[in-house]
């Protein structure tokens, strides 16, 4: 057992209650009990926010534990180390005096050693007459046997939550994408519905996320966009579903008119050559324009054709058009290939396209080809302005901030 009485501290060191109850723990320490003192000191060092030591105080007991002669910390091999200062400052790396006084008693006080002061406050052991070790004056870590169950249960709970707060922080990032990733494919796909009010929404929900959360903090926002999610999720599908109708409804309805056995094109076969068009004139004279996008989502992800609208300000189509018109001048598109791209995208889209072009200017040689080209491939169906600006939102927009 360790010796039954209390050892108070030399010089003007004063004793306290927390000392008191240390000692009293470490006195009823089972004779047959023993620890491997550095499994108990990783374990300290997981729980020491807990405990409240410093990274310090723990270099400190990490040396004292170097002077302890065996693995197991147990009544039989004893409790006291003894170094001199000047021995501790050696293995913690060159530790000023000051320093590592101000450390051991940050350890005395967090219960994690004993002062056994000799009375000259020296350290040292007086040998028995077997030539063993005797009464020794210095640090007991009887404590450390002690509190060995506290302590490892304190560890394996920060484990514990540390791992769950990792695993909220991954729940998070995946909820987040989810929700960036739907929003993108709505507008790139330009599915009805007040997408930018949902984008403007989840980025005010991802902004208030601090950038060290706590686990209380994440499940509360989580929560907030697992719901998010789900009502994007619903909306899409239904979506989805009302598209599918009407899809099939459309394929019915040209399966019954095809199921006439006399065709026009077979009742008048000179028709098509009376009337002197070409296919792809008809096809152009008859395709829809692209559906323009809101006008707030493009100036979001082209804020440069800001400065060229009327008055330095852009707030409604008729503005972003004339500032378009300005643009193109700037940007060295001919006349004629813009207003082919009026004609074929229509007058909106045309100017969007411009912006995105400004947007981009250091990274297209030239902007008329550049149009003309793109004009090509809307006529054709092949070019969508969804994909073009959400790369500019990307870059430019709250989408840039951090997701995950």
């Amino acid at each position: 057992m360790e010796p039954q009485y209390i050892s108070t501290p030399f010089g003007r060191r004063s004793m306290t209650l927390g000392m008191l109850a240390s000692q009293e723990s470490a006195s009823k320490v089972d004779p047959d009990a023993s620890v491997d003192k550095w499994k108990i000191f990783r374990a300290l060092c997981e729980a020491k926010d807990m405990i409240g030591v410093s990274d310090r105080a723990l270099a400190v007991l990490n040396a004292l534990l170097t002077f302890y002669p065996k693995n197991e910390i147990a009544e039989a091999n004893g409790f006291v180390v003894f170094p001199s200062n000047e021995q501790l400052s050696l293995r913690t790396h060159g530790m000023a005096g000051t320093t590592l006084r101000r450390n051991l008693a940050m350890l005395v006080e967090a219960g994690l050693i004993i002062r056994r002061d000799s009375p000259n406050g020296k350290r040292f052991a007086r040998r028995n007459g077997e030539g063993g070790l005797g009464e020794a004056f210095g640090f007991s870590l009887a404590p450390l046997l002690a509190r060995a169950g506290e302590i490892e249960a304190q560890s394996a709970q920060v484990m514990a939550d540390r791992l769950e707060w990792k695993r909220l922080r991954e729940r998070l990032t995946l909820c987040r994408r989810d929700i960036a990733k739907l929003i993108e494919i709505a507008l790139e796909e330009e599915i009805a519905g007040e997408w930018i009010e949902m984008q403007k929404h989840f980025n005010l929900l991802s902004a208030s996320l601090p950038r060290r959360p706590s686990a209380a903090e994440m499940k509360s926002l989580l929560t907030d966009l697992d719901a998010f999610r789900g009502m994007i999720i619903k909306t899409l599908e239904s979506k989805t579903k009302t598209e599918k109708t009407d899809a099939n409804d459309s394929q019915n309805g040209r399966h019954i008119h095809n199921s006439n056995p006399h065709p026009i094109s077979e009742l008048e076969p000179s028709f098509e050559t009376k009337q002197g068009a070409k296919p792809e004139e008809e096809a152009r004279a008859w395709r829809e324009p692209p559906k323009s996008f809101p006008l707030a989502m493009v100036l979001q992800a082209c804020p440069e054709i800001i400065a060229y609208g009327p008055g330095g300000g852009i707030g409604s189509w008729r503005d972003l058009m004339a500032a378009a018109v300005i643009v193109r001048s700037t940007l060295g598109v001919s006349p004629s290939a813009y207003q082919e791209a009026c004609e074929i995208m229509g007058p909106e889209n045309a100017a969007t396209v411009i912006a995105c072009i400004l947007e981009r200017g250091g990274h297209i040689n030239s902007a008329g080809g550049y149009l003309r080209d793109l004009t090509r491939r809307a006529e054709r169906g092949e070019f969508s302005l969804g994909p073009m600006l959400m790369a500019l939102m990307r870059a430019n927009g709250p989408l840039a901030r951090r997701t995950g």
